[in-house]
């Protein structure tokens, strides 16, 4: 059985959440129970979910959502957040809001590389938690990838020791269910949890059941991936055709920034059927992704990311074993 991180009352957890609703479906029992055992927690709400259009053309009766509607509706849904959060027993203070666009944080990670990951540290060394819980890299929503990437980038080089899990909302985990963490069935915290997702009134008006069945579930944790050896270059488990690596980018971050570049030009070496990318040598993670500058209306990730994890450096400190 995989273990479970401590939870006492020298707990500090701090909660990533890409979105308003995210925080209660993936942690709202963990956050419970840190608390009862007189821990802190804090979470970090990367967007308001102003992109989210809709529910919002349902509750509102209109076709065109303009920049000054999503305006509206992400204050909408911040205040259902802040309202969730109540429930669980956490105080506006300790959320933290950065105010990104809603499907938009990798655009974040690409153009606002050093202000993002400075937000993010600012943060971190305030409440220098002991527990840190983000989204799974695996996860298909594209905020929810780029959170992860975004947040271990940002753990670099703070010298805070924490222990890192991974939550998933969109797909399933790259663990077997036996290494799976499952810290809690407490009844009486999965009725809160399910009050305080009921608060994001907005999702409940398409979604209902969709959010009720993820809220039921027993909460699940995963850890990063194990280190790998770093090597000068990095293989890539895609596979694009011609026509797909015209319209593609490659999306690389790491310590040192992001860089992206467009297929052709990217610094890739054809080995066989697969491609290998060279990676510079800076310490640390690095993740990379392919992406197009297309809009559509599929939001969820067709390819994901993959990383290159040596050592754990900084916050990233895995427990032995």
């Amino acid at each position: 059985m995989p273990r479970a991180p401590a939870i006492d009352a020298s707990t500090r957890l701090l909660v990533v959440a890409p979105h308003p609703d995210d925080e209660s479906l993936a942690t709202g029992m963990l956050i419970q129970r840190c608390l009862a055992e007189g821990g802190s927690v804090d979470v970090v709400l990367l967007t308001d979910g102003d992109d989210n259009p809709w529910p919002q053309r349902w509750l509102e009766k209109r076709i065109i959502v303009g920049a000054a509607g999503r305006r509206r509706w992400g204050g909408r849904r911040r205040r259902e957040v802040v309202a969730a959060l109540a429930r669980l027993g956490v105080g506006p203070a300790r959320l933290h809001a950065m105010g990104w666009h809603d499907m938009q944080v990798t655009t974040q990670l690409r153009r606002h590389y050093d202000s993002s990951i400075g937000q993010l540290r600012a943060v971190l060394t305030q409440v220098r938690p002991t527990l840190v819980v983000i989204p799974d890299l695996g996860d298909r929503h594209p905020d929810h990838g780029a959170a992860h990437v975004l947040t271990r980038l940002a753990m670099l080089g703070t010298g805070i020791p924490a222990e890192v899990l991974t939550y998933m909302v969109h797909g399933t985990e790259a663990s077997p269910p036996e290494a799976l963490i499952v810290p809690d069935g407490d009844a009486e915290r999965q009725r809160v949890k399910t009050a305080a997702v009921l608060e994001h009134a907005t999702q409940m008006v398409l979604s209902r059941k969709r959010m009720l069945g993820i809220a039921s579930r027993p909460e699940r944790f995963d850890r990063p991936p194990p280190p790998v050896p770093v090597g000068a270059t990095l293989r890539l488990p895609w596979h694009p055709g011609p026509w797909a690596r015209a319209r593609l980018r490659v999306v690389l971050a790491d310590g040192q920034g992001a860089r992206h570049w467009t297929w052709r030009k990217a610094p890739l070496v054809r080995d066989g059927d697969d491609w290998l990318l060279a990676l510079p040598p800076v310490p640390g993670p690095a993740f990379v992704k392919l992406t197009a500058d297309l809009a559509t209306p599929w939001i969820y990730d067709r390819y994901g990311w993959v990383c290159r994890d040596p050592d754990p450096i900084g916050l990233v400190a895995r427990p032995p074993g």
